[in-house]
């Protein structure tokens, strides 16, 4: 079983919290975090680091899944 640092690159809790608080995501709502970790994964792809791109996809997808669960606003 994939452990969530290895699944994540980063300990997701921590993560989606650091989201509530950010101005980002207060003033554009979780739609535009996860367009801003999507173009961020598609500039690892270029750079050839496939790895961390996958890590932020995976991001990407948990903050697409909070929306869709309600937890999070996807507009503000």
């Amino acid at each position: 079983m994939t452990n969530s640092k290895e699944m994540y690159g980063c300990d997701i809790n921590q993560f989606m919290l650091e989201i509530n608080e950010s101005l980002t995501y207060r003033i554009t709502g979780g739609n535009m975090i996860v367009a801003g970790l999507m173009s961020d994964a598609q500039e690892l792809i270029a750079m050839g680091w496939h790895e961390e791109a996958r890590q932020i996809l995976n991001r990407a997808k948990a903050v697409l899944f909070a929306i869709m669960d309600g937890q999070l606003k996807g507009t503000a």
